[in-house]
């Protein structure tokens, strides 16, 4: 591929091996976590993908490096406006319980946690918090966008926090 030419209809896997490395680097020096850096990579070339056909670009890697910018931007401007409701606290509170009767309230508790949700948002939660799956393994598992797993999980902490203050 010669830089001087103009892509049009862009292969984005030859992309991927050549400039994954570079989008990843981007990405962490942005994002300063390494599962977010994963999802935000991610996101770039889905966002090449679904727009190759109407991208013109004369050099692809500035085209990589500005979208990846601007994706972990994004991710960093969501976090700010809804920080995340962190699972570790439940986990070890559920994490290995010794008698019956702690089981079976922890058994309770995730039953009202998961009451009224469809059964992909329960799987989604359980990929990504109990399992530790990236949202991108999530998001490929489950058969749905990054997006639509963060909307998911997103709805699912807002729908406990209500329920927690009352």
């Amino acid at each position: 591929m010669q830089k001087n030419q103009e892509i049009s209809g862009i292969d984005v896997e030859a992309l991927y091996r050549r400039y994954g490395a570079m989008v990843l680097r981007r990405c962490r020096q942005l994002l300063r976590n390494e599962d977010l850096a994963a999802d935000a990579m991610q996101e770039t070339f889905v966002k090449i993908l679904r727009n190759q056909d109407r991208l013109h670009a004369s050099y692809p890697s500035s085209l990589l490096y500005r979208i990846a910018t601007n994706v972990c931007l994004n991710m960093m401007r969501t976090q700010r406006r809804r920080p995340t409701v962190s699972a570790d606290e439940m986990l070890e509170r559920t994490a290995g319980p010794d008698c019956l009767e702690d089981r079976l309230l922890d058994a309770w508790t995730l039953e009202q946690v998961f009451a009224g949700t469809r059964e992909g948002t329960r799987r989604a939660a359980e990929m990504h918090y109990l399992e530790g799956r990236t949202l991108a393994e999530t998001a490929e598992q489950a058969d749905l966008s990054i997006s639509g797993v963060r909307k998911r999980l997103r709805s699912l902490r807002e729908q406990n926090l209500a329920i927690m203050a009352m």
